[in-house]
């Protein structure tokens, strides 16, 4: 039996359903699994002094395309939008092979969990021919750093020739889609408690699939019981394309095709109007918000104040590296809070409210709400413990619950714990070495760029 035990903790923000914050208490993992919040000092195989510590559930990232690491920071791109910074960057994509996703997902992966980040949702869409088996190499990468994975079979039907976007070389029909789907579902979805591995079907947008590929993957994601996403009114460019070829706007287009409920959760989601808000709210359908990428490229900013006052479940996400140039989900929730501070003032959430978006908001978004995104009893160990003597936040610790919103870190976390095991500490991964990693990376940056 493993045991985990972090002692004399000087504020654990729980999360959970009464917002319990408790101070000066003690933490038992037991098999992966909370066994103890409270004022006894625990013995355990393992022990962290937690003196001085604050401890947060583990952030869940509910969007992100983690390929796009080694396309940041890229001068053509930076002032694009995004249907142009799309189709200049699928020429790069198109090169990818299992060696650049392996070492992406490593990096991006790993960037995320130094940063409190304990589940990761990929939505992984470029499939190039004859790149190899990339849901493979990704999940190597999470295996060996031991985050909590959550996959996509992403999709791409239609390219220039078709009116879409992608070149031809990184799209595939739907019989090839459908079948790869189901095979990979089969391969990689764990639907067990406590699971690591999970699969969702993900084709990418509207604007770059048929309707055939968005109504069959609603049918067999139900048939097989995981979850459905896709990037939707994300920018005033999608609402036009769709008006124009569809005649309606994005949202009635994917409820005609059977893309609402409570297992579908959408990216973005800044461009609803007031019905279609309403029909979220009644149908449980989710959206995951993506602040930094939105506002990177220009794209608007997500109805998150009256999303949350309605009941519509809303998630967090980095969205992909090249939009964000980052994998850091605590600099989602500050600058989420940032965000809507000035376009809301008091409406918006607070430094508190963004943080419980990126845990059981992201949870409830994956269907995970009952394992992960609070610490409780029972729940899985999934946490990450910041020193509170840091310089940069002397003073600033009265209010541990909103302290990620309100004033951020700028340094990794001290320690991330995953299923009840340290995967990073003192801000450094342990299961990889990262200069090793770091310029494996550069090599295949060298490839990739050319």
């Amino acid at each position: 039996m493993k045991t985990l035990a972090v002692n004399n903790i000087r504020a654990l923000v729980s999360c959970d359903g009464n917002d319990t914050v408790y101070e000066n208490v003690s933490l038992l993992c037991r098999d992966g699994l909370i066994a103890y919040i409270g004022p006894e000092k625990q013995k355990a195989g393992t022990v962290i002094d937690g003196t001085g510590m604050l401890c947060y559930p583990g952030l869940v990232n509910a969007h992100h395309h983690l390929y796009q690491v080694f396309s940041r920071n890229l001068k053509e791109v930076q002032n694009m939008e995004l249907f142009d910074w799309l189709k200049t960057l699928y020429e790069i994509w198109k090169n990818l092979n299992a060696d650049t996703v392996y070492l992406s997902s490593l990096t991006g992966i790993g960037e995320l969990m130094k940063n409190g980040c304990t589940t990761v949702f990929d939505h992984h869409y470029v499939f190039p021919a004859g790149s190899g088996d990339l849901i493979g190499a990704q999940a190597a990468a999470a295996d060996i750093l031991g985050v909590r994975m959550h996959f996509s079979r992403g999709s791409m039907d239609l390219s220039v020739k078709d009116g879409g976007l992608p070149p031809d070389s990184v799209v595939q029909t739907v019989d090839e889609i459908m079948k790869d789907s189901a095979d990979l579902i089969g391969r990689w979805h764990d639907p067990s408690f406590r699971s690591k591995h999970r699969v969702a079907l993900a084709p990418c947008s509207p604007f770059s699939v048929s309707e055939d590929l968005l109504r069959e993957s609603a049918i067999l994601a139900r048939e097989k019981g995981v979850r459905l996403h896709t990037h939707l009114c994300e920018t005033l460019d999608e609402e036009k394309y769709m008006l124009e070829r569809e005649g309606m706007r994005p949202l009635a287009y994917m409820e005609k095709l059977g893309w609402v409920g409570s297992d579908v959760w959408y990216a973005h989601g800044i461009h609803f109007n007031d019905e279609e808000l309403r029909l979220l709210a009644e149908t449980g359908t989710g959206v995951c918000h993506c602040p930094v990428s939105n506002m990177k490229l220009s794209s608007g900013i997500a109805r998150i104040p009256e999303m949350l006052e309605m009941g519509i479940p809303v998630g967090l996400g980095v969205d992909g590296s090249a939009s964000n140039d980052g994998s850091d989900l605590l600099e989602e929730i500050r600058f989420g809070y940032l965000l809507h501070r000035l376009n809301s003032s008091r409406k918006a959430p607070t430094g508190y409210d963004m943080l419980k978006i990126a845990t059981m908001g992201s949870a409830k978004l994956l269907g995970r709400e009952n394992e992960i995104g609070s610490l409780e009893t029972g729940k899985c160990a999934d946490f990450f413990l910041v020193d509170s003597n840091r310089l940069e936040l002397a003073g600033a610790c009265s209010d541990p619950a909103s302290l990620i919103g309100t004033v951020g870190l700028r340094a990794p976390v001290d320690y991330t714990v995953i299923d009840g095991k340290i995967t990073v500490d003192h801000g450094r991964i342990t299961a990889i070495d990262e200069e090793t990693i770091t310029s494996c990376a550069s090599l295949e940056l060298g490839r990739y760029l050319g």
